[in-house]
């Protein structure tokens, strides 16, 4: 187990009390598992997946449980995630390694909707509605989308779509996660970190990369596919073009969307893609309750080609509690 009974790490610095409860839902039984528990995980993406949960566990006493069961993890009292059984796997030691997801996990349905002047709100409260699934802390995006028509998309995808079309139209980042009581959209700006990780601080690995590979575009072609009003608006950088080739993005818009917002959408996509990306992975000591889409302040001098003193965006968080030590990885968005 990683945690004595008082929940102190046995001669570790860090004596965290974890809690991990599994729910049978067919007995109402409910079990700490903490102590027949070899390791965990606990991994969120900023977009497109469902926070992961994963464990590997000594088959101890009566625990039996299934998948649907409830999950709910906690550590010094703090909630971190809380989420359903999808998978078990059991070797011949009867050792048992479980996967959980949370909500969104529902989400990965496919399904055709058309909104037209909806904000990425009022999307999500309607799905919600109609997936059965718990409504959190939902933020005003203050931008309604005039014309939405998916068919037979997953409607994570769809959700990670309006949340992009928002962010290029308004210049505001969304999150759309599980925040422990329901679907959640909610700003970076105010889901901040009052931690700080650097070279004085928690932090013990770190990798930084800079490329103009993955996001980065200097032109945005937008065509609108209509017999009668089809057709299509650039929008380019020919200086930057001139020093990297020509790095071109091409969408599609709906049919309704005229040709002042066409213009207006390729003019803010290209603002977001048209630079180098900047990324850095890091290690570190684990800090409770951390999130993908949440903001921490870093502090690396002489990192590459910048000092870096600035609030980060988390792409990626993977958490780790084994043998009573709590690390993690995490990934920025580019900075």
């Amino acid at each position: 187990a990683w945690m004595d009974e008082e929940g102190g790490a046995a001669g570790g610095e860090q004596h965290m009390k974890c809690e991990l409860l599994i729910a049978n839902k067919r007995s109402g039984k409910v079990w700490d598992v903490v102590n027949c528990t070899q390791t965990a995980s606990w991994t969120t993406n900023r977009t497109g997946s469902p926070g992961t949960f994963k464990f590997t566990l000594n088959k101890c006493a009566d625990i039996a449980f299934l998948e649907g069961d409830v999950v709910r993890f906690s550590v010094d009292g703090e909630l971190q995630f809380y989420g359903w059984v999808f998978t078990k796997v059991k070797n011949r030691w009867d050792e048992i390694e479980v996967t959980c997801y949370d909500r969104l996990r529902y989400l990965k349905a496919n399904a055709s909707y058309a909104f037209y002047d909806y904000k990425v709100g009022d999307m999500i409260r309607q799905i919600a509605a109609d997936f059965q699934l718990d409504v959190g802390a939902v933020a005003d995006t203050g931008y309604a989308i005039p014309s939405f028509i998916k068919e037979d998309e997953t409607v994570l995808d769809m959700i990670g779509e309006a949340v992009q079309q928002t962010l290029l139209n308004t210049g505001n980042i969304y999150v759309f996660f599980d925040d422990g009581n329901g679907l959640a959209l909610r700003r970076p700006e105010d889901m901040i970190s009052p931690v700080v990780i650097g070279e004085r601080s928690l932090l013990t690995e770190y990798e930084y990369k800079t490329d103009i590979d993955e996001q980065t575009y200097n032109s945005v072609k937008l065509a609108r596919p209509n017999e009668e009003t089809g057709r299509w608006v650039i929008a380019e950088d020919s200086a930057i073009i001139g020093q990297w080739g020509l790095l071109q993005l091409y969408q599609t818009v709906d049919e309704d969307v005229n040709d002042a917002q066409m213009r207006a959408q390729a003019q803010a996509s290209l603002a977001y893609y048209n630079r180098r990306m900047r990324t850095v992975k890091v290690n570190s000591l684990g800090v409770p309750g951390l999130r993908a889409g949440q903001m921490v302040l870093m502090k690396v001098p002489g990192l590459g080609d910048i000092n870096l003193d600035q609030y980060v965006l988390l792409e990626q968080v993977t958490h780790t509690w084994e043998n009573d030590v709590h690390t993690m990885e995490f990934e920025t968005m580019a900075i």
